[in-house]
């Protein structure tokens, strides 16, 4: 047994009995019978998970509130914040109203509404199959819980603010957030995971989203963990009729991190649009890997995901369409492009279509270059500096992305953090 499985086994035992105790010992017990994935995995491939196997964590200590203004989005925002893995509602402000919306903690929603609660949590994000979410069920404490009745429209963006501490120690937590949207709902969900630099630490999120008739959910995911962190996450979406769920990741954070979206278009006439960015320095890893089951006919998917790598980092897309027999008039795309700062960055890309219906409309396409050797110089005939025309470059084929964050505020900070990661690069915010 690695110490990574050990502080694991140490802390189960340790758990109290509760409302969905069976939940966790029958996935724990799954955890125990897969391990921990391995290169050898189809799955990972191109993902190491051995750093993570010989770590071993202890528990984080609940200690003073840490300062988080740099992470927010402002008055605007429903804000709910959880420190490592545990909601602080000094920091938060909730929306609870009878027969409303409800916006709060998972582990007040247990006691709060139960029923609902045990009806939909881990039923759309399976553990039979993945170790990872396995281990998450496993431990369900706390995590975002949103309902949204039917017809509800909320008008301001939730932000669910995830921060992990530097308390010293090797910790790990593991959000688990479930959203109800009912038939004809509405909402902007924000989701940000930061933490320190100088820490080593886990992050392993799993977030389940159940789309009634017509509802509408943009969901949209910052990254920016620690340069020492892994991150792993998942966010697994059921889709019913004529409903619509957008996702914008945003990966720019850990020493290894991995984003995996999965949609099931559980009805016909959904709509599906997955938009990624992810940049990597020095020796990072970033992972991203998406799945869209067309079950349904007459559904629509859109997926574009650009990688900027440099140093020695390493990238990864694996991008599956998947259109069932059943599905007739799908509309799929997908496309993948990436950028190599240096001779030593690396990127995998494999787009994938498996099609097993007639009536179709659907293409993919992956691409990987280098930066444009007239652009460059160009600019630098224009007096600008190597340096800074390299980067000048870089953020013109980023921005793309950050344009398509519609939130003021959110799209704001992604473009100091991605100008931040571009050295010599001056007026960025007038450019922008």
């Amino acid at each position: 047994m690695t110490d990574f499985v050990r502080s694991f086994h140490d802390r189960f035992a340790s758990l109290g009995n509760g409302p969905i105790q069976p939940l966790r010992q029958a996935a724990f017990a799954r955890f125990n019978q897969l391990g921990l994935p391995t290169t050898q995995d189809e799955d990972w491939k191109y993902t190491s998970l051995a750093p993570l196997a010989q770590l071993r964590f202890e528990p984080a200590a609940r200690g003073p509130l840490p300062e988080v203004g740099r992470w927010t989005l402002g008055d605007s925002a429903i804000q709910l914040v959880f420190v490592d893995g545990r909601h602080r509602p000094e920091l938060s402000s909730l929306r609870k109203t009878p027969g409303g919306p409800y916006v709060g903690s998972l582990a007040a929603a247990l006691a709060d509404r139960p029923e609902l609660v045990r009806r939909e949590l881990g039923r759309h994000a399976g553990y039979e199959r993945d170790a990872l979410t396995a281990l998450n069920t496993a431990f369900i404490e706390d995590g975002a819980f949103i309902h949204l009745p039917a017809g509800a429209v909320v008008q301001e963006p939730i932000h669910l603010l995830f921060v992990t501490t530097s308390s010293g120690k090797t910790t790990a937590s593991q959000p688990r957030n479930l959203f109800i949207a009912g038939a004809g709902s509405q909402a902007t969900i924000v989701e940000t995971h930061a933490g320190p630099g100088e820490q080593a630490y886990f992050t392993n999120a799993v977030t389940e989203v159940v789309l009634g008739e017509g509802a509408r959910l943009d969901h949209y995911k910052l990254q920016e963990e620690g340069a020492r962190a892994i991150h792993l996450a998942l966010l697994q979406v059921q889709q019913g009729r004529d409903s619509r769920f957008s996702s914008s990741s945003v990966a720019l954070g850990g020493a290894l991190a991995r984003n995996e979206v999965r949609a099931l278009f559980a009805s016909e006439g959904g709509e599906c649009v997955l938009n990624g960015l992810y940049m990597a320095a020095g020796k990072q890893h970033l992972d991203n890997r998406t799945l869209v089951d067309h079950e349904s006919p007459r559904c629509t998917s859109r997926e574009l995901y650009k990688g900027v790598m440099g140093g020695q980092s390493r990238g990864v897309f694996h991008g599956r369409v998947l259109v069932r027999q059943d599905a007739q008039k799908t509309d799929a795309s997908q496309t993948n492009k990436n950028l190599l700062l240096s001779d030593e960055a690396l990127v995998d890309t494999k787009p994938q279509l498996e099609i097993f219906a007639d009536d179709v409309k659907c293409a993919h396409g992956a691409a990987v270059g280098q930066l444009d050797e007239n652009a460059l110089f160009y600019l630098r005939s224009r007096g600008i500096p190597q340096e800074a025309a390299r980067s000048l470059l870089t953020y013109a084929f980023a921005s793309e992305m950050v344009n398509l964050i519609p939130l003021r505020p959110l799209q704001a900070r992604v473009r100091e953090l991605v100008g931040s990661r571009l050295p010599g690069f001056e007026g960025w915010k007038e450019v922008a």
